[in-house]
């Protein structure tokens, strides 16, 4: 099949749309700190919160496999967009967590059937797929904290809210887009048989995989979170970080755009290899230098394998890819999980510095990992 390259760049427009929004916590993070009078710790729990119903994700992706999961990535942008600006406006720390769990339920919606989406429009170029599909949301990623940037500067936290007019407007255009679209891989019938079968073959695969990334992502999750409060605890603004935050996630947009692209050029391992190296590198250089012109650089190592990922767990041969998606969104949400409380707890008694630090090492520990991963 050749590669469909207007329906990639949609459902990659829906990624970028929905991920402004998601991008937002980071930078409204140091604000959300001082208004609330809560600890790194807690702090953290935000990002678990937004989290945790990826813990319901193999069970989402055998809804998706039942139904038309069309609807999933049409609605997202509009519920995330809503639930995140809502929270430039609340006082209380528990219904922010509430705000965050609810944009967590939108955002796992979204990202089980959408990459299914990219594999089928992509052909036998999946890598390149996956790569134009994470660069947008890795430019989402850098739009989002500019955004809230010249937000706070103009009307403040609560001028965050003004921005969910935005994901409405996605939402409405994508359903006129996609109204008629049926997937190409939904399954009539997806029985528990066929849900023992597809796990027992594909188990070692993620527990390899899952062993890597527990290691790798420690960069990736810990700076996507704390690089604002890092900043602000050196003295630089709100504004700043935000924009700092920004500068790193164009770095982002580059290596997501190319890490799938050089995947299927060297392969996944190599790329894997070369990305872990580069990242662990970088953040020692930025911790050393303590110069935002690291961060481009840093950006691109950090961000670089989440396509070949991607495009590694969608090289197992199933004919139910929302489900085999599902697992690894579960995988990849629960640990990144794990990784911001680590994170959390580690910078409220260590300091972000030393956290940092040991976050670089352990990504370079995850090299060893890559070589065990395979997916036949």
């Amino acid at each position: 099949m050749k590669f469909q390259k207007s329906k990639v760049l949609l459902i990659s427009f829906a990624h970028f749309t929905h991920d402004i929004f998601s991008a937002l916590l980071a930078p409204i993070l140091p604000l959300l700190i001082d208004k609330m009078g809560i600890t790194l710790t807690q702090a953290s729990l935000f990002d678990i919160a937004r989290k945790l119903p990826a813990l319901f994700n193999p069970v989402l992706g055998i809804v998706a496999e039942r139904t038309n999961a069309k609807y999933f990535v049409i609605l997202a942008p509009a519920v995330t967009a809503i639930s995140m600006g809502l929270l430039g406006v609340v006082n209380s720390y528990f219904l922010a967590l509430l705000l965050l769990f609810i944009a967590g339920i939108s955002a796992t919606f979204f990202h089980i059937p959408s990459p299914a989406m990219i594999k089928e429009f992509s052909g036998d170029e999946s890598g390149k797929g996956m790569s134009y599909f994470m660069a947008a949301g890795e430019s989402a990623r850098t739009i989002g904290p500019l955004l809230a940037a010249a937000v706070i500067s103009m009307w403040g936290l609560e001028g965050i809210l003004r921005l969910s007019v935005l994901g409405i407007i996605a939402s409405i255009f994508l359903y006129i887009k996609l109204k008629d679209y049926t997937p190409k891989y939904q399954a009539k019938k997806f029985e528990t048989t066929q849900i023992k079968d597809t796990l027992r073959k594909v188990s070692p695969f993620f527990i390899k995989l899952g062993s890597f990334m527990m290691l790798n992502y420690t960069s990736k999750f810990s700076l996507s979170l704390f690089l604002p409060v890092y900043l602000t605890q050196h003295g630089k603004s709100a504004e700043f970080g935000a924009i700092a935050f920004g500068i790193m996630q164009a770095g982002g947009i580059l290596g997501a755009f190319f890490g799938g692209r050089i995947s299927d050029k060297i392969g996944r391992k190599k790329a894997l290899l070369f990305q872990a190296i580069g990242a662990s590198l970088f953040l020692a250089l930025f911790l050393v230098m303590n110069s935002i012109f690291v961060l481009p650089f840093l950006g691109f190592f950090l961000f670089s394998q989440s396509p070949v990922l991607l495009a590694f767990t969608h090289d197992l041969k199933t004919d139910t890819p929302n489900f085999i998606n599902s697992l690894y969104m579960f995988i990849n949400f629960g640990i990144s999980s794990l990784i911001v409380l680590f994170a959390g707890i580690l910078g409220q008694h260590l300091g972000l510095f030393k956290t940092f630090e040991i976050a670089a090492i352990l990504t370079l520990l995850s090299i060893p990992f890559i070589y065990t991963i395979k997916t036949q």
